[in-house]
């Protein structure tokens, strides 16, 4: 078969997630599936669940399964069996000294379905597109990546290395099956440093989402003596990076399609006077130990009022969350303070 880079970054390569066994992912897949429906067809029913349970009451359907950074990130709750990190591949203590090298550990698995087909999350899927990256450009892919770091002003954010001396970096917690707190098993990242290797902080991650929105916006202000730098990247790059792909899907949030690497909401809306849905993007996270969100909700750009606009882009909200906790749910809170924080700027 032929699997492409686009397919690999939407999670459509049939590539396997950490489960290896493709009946316990489809019965899980069957299972979200049913929930969905069932939160469609009664909303009341499932608000009243989550209340008398004292559960976060979100946008998400808690029955589907969330995953690694690179995932779906799920309510904290003291004792809570999660089956996601039961999984014994994500308490890997090898160190790979390639990411070629670590292609090892599922390059020999078969697929789970035909590229293109189906949706699957897949951290693999993200190693074998650092590999992509290592050949294509010639150089190992962390040191790739550390100066993209360095250029986007991100100094804070490294490789999740447990040799290195880290000023600052966070100890993480999980609960443990009696319902206490405790440290987090030792892992090594070095497997998937693409899907979930890196520590940064929430100002890297908020120069991050800036340097995307004045990207997607730059070419919507006309740049008078040529005093408006170019973004990043194209803004036709950020605009497709941001268009949902055909069969995906997002468990964190039920408005959601995954795009490439993102799962994106479009604007829409229905009917006059009622539900107005806005464009934004996200990506949660959740690793052993750590949970975390990044969400960008760009202006509703007026065409007209652009070219006379005196501030320039970035314009819009931008939120991110990082927990030393496992599987906390945060896109829903993310987009809750967006939407204050938009509120406030529309009554100015």
């Amino acid at each position: 078969v032929t699997i492409t880079t686009r397919q690999l970054v939407s999670h459509l390569s049939g590539i396997r997630h950490y489960e290896k066994d493709i009946t316990k992912v489809k019965e899980e897949k069957e299972k979200a599936n049913r929930a969905l429906k069932l939160t469609k067809s009664h909303p009341d029913k499932e608000q009243k669940a989550k209340e008398g349970k004292g559960t976060e009451n979100t946008d998400c359907v808690k029955q589907k399964k969330e995953h690694d950074s690179e995932t779906r990130s799920r309510n904290s709750k003291p004792g809570r069996n999660d089956k996601e990190f039961e999984q014994e591949e994500y308490y890997l203590k090898e160190k790979f000294e390639s990411v070629i090298e670590s292609l090892k550990i599922f390059k020999n698995d078969p697929l789970f379905f035909k590229p293109g087909d189906q949706f699957l999350y897949s951290t693999y899927g993200f190693t074998l597109l650092s590999a992509v990256v290592e050949r294509a450009s010639g150089q190992k892919f962390t040191d790739y990546m550390l100066k993209m770091f360095r250029d986007l002003d991100m100094l804070s954010t490294v490789l999740d290395d447990n040799e290195a001396m880290i000023y600052n970096r966070a100890r993480c917690y999980i609960y443990n099956k009696k319902g206490r707190l405790v440290n987090a098993p030792y892992v090594d990242n070095s497997y998937k440093w693409a899907g979930g290797g890196f520590l940064s902080s929430v100002g890297d991650l908020l120069k991050f989402g800036n340097a995307l929105l004045y990207s997607y916006q730059a070419g919507q202000f006309q740049n008078k003596d040529g005093k408006l730098l170019p973004g990043y990247l194209k803004p036709s790059t950020v605009a497709m990076m941001w268009t949902p792909v055909p069969k995906t899907e997002v468990s964190w949030d039920r408005d959601g399609k995954y795009a490439m690497a993102w799962a994106v909401v479009e604007k829409n809306q229905q009917y006059g006077c009622c539900r107005q849905q806005r464009h934004y993007a996200s990506h949660t996270g959740g690793a052993v130990g750590a949970s975390s969100v990044l969400l960008i909700l760009p202006e509703e750009l007026d065409p007209e009022a652009v070219g006379t606009r005196p501030v320039a882009p970035p314009r819009g909200v931008i939120v991110t969350i990082i927990c030393n906790m496992q599987s906390v749910s945060l896109n829903s809170t993310a987009l809750k303070i967006a939407r204050e924080f938009d509120k406030e700027k529309r009554a100015q």
